[in-house]
């Protein structure tokens, strides 16, 4: 091993290293803010690997339930690629996940590495994002209403079954960090979306349905208060949602593979996610 790499300590990640990471994440053009490297350490774990107090790398995970995580917001500085660092935090990041089944989605500069890992594709996320210039009609029935605070429970168990994970903290956070709005049908809460800053200006996600109509509401019942503003939304490939953002004037600004090392969530028919809340997180 050179001098070079005994130099790069690989630590636990704290508040003390979020500055740097967003300078990490600044280096490849990631739309993060502080305050978004803050949530994402709020709801999860992560590694860095750090020389002289500069961050060069950063690998997060969230564990939901004891068989399942998520992993994101894995970077190395291009100064100290090359070297296997990558690997080093990759593997760090795995080892402390448990045995659980990871899912991540991955730009195609990261699948070599996630297939030498034993990650699988299984589907694709494609991201929208825009300055949202027309209103989109929507039916104003009042089935749709902001979420309160007792519904939380209800929300939690719908994206559990939604998504095959069980997510409660995460779903928490969210909501605290963000608005949401609940579909009510048959006085059950039958659909949910939340709304929240993010990036360079909001994010509608996650965005939990029993159909692709009820999905597009909830969507709408958020994108009308956010006429002018910048807003991203990431849905799987196979829903047939992104024709459709399209239309709503918010382009196709990247795409992202799923992967799964091990097995993937079995969701609970007919609930279904159709926009994650964001691509680290799921």
């Amino acid at each position: 091993m050179s001098n070079e790499s005994c130099e790069i300590a690989l630590v636990k990640l704290d508040n003390r290293h979020l500055e740097g990471a967003l300078k990490l994440s600044q280096e490849f053009s990631w739309p993060y803010r502080l305050e978004d490297w803050q949530f994402a350490a709020q709801v999860g774990e992560g590694v860095v690997l750090e020389r002289d107090g500069e961050v060069l790398g950063t690998a997060l995970w969230w564990c939901y339930g004891a068989r399942y995580a998520t992993a994101g917001m894995i970077i190395v500085t291009a100064k100290a690629q090359g070297g296997g660092h990558g690997s080093r935090l990759f593997d760090a990041l795995l080892q402390s996940t448990k045995g659980r089944n990871v899912l991540l989605n991955s730009t195609e500069q990261g699948l070599p590495l996630y297939r030498r890992r034993g990650f699988e594709p299984w589907g694709m996320v494609h991201q929208h994002q825009g300055i949202l210039a027309d209103v989109p009609q929507i039916d104003r029935s009042d089935d749709i209403r902001p979420a309160t605070a007792d519904d939380l429970a209800a929300i939690q168990a719908l994206d559990e079954r939604a998504i095959g994970m069980p997510r409660q903290h995460l779903v928490a956070a969210l909501l605290g960090a963000g608005e949401g709005l609940v579909l009510v049908r048959d006085q059950e809460i039958a659909g949910y979306a939340i709304c929240r800053r993010f990036g360079r200006g909001y994010v509608v996600g996650p965005v939990a349905a029993a159909s692709i109509e009820d999905a597009r509401r909830l969507i709408c019942a958020h994108l009308v208060k956010l006429r002018g503003r910048f807003v991203r939304i990431d849905v799987y490939a196979d829903d047939g949602l992104s024709d459709w953002l399209r239309e709503l004037g918010l382009p196709l600004a990247g795409e992202a593979v799923s992967m799964v090392h091990g097995t993937t969530p079995a969701p609970v028919a007919p609930f279904h996610m159709y926009a994650v809340a964001n691509q680290s997180f799921s």
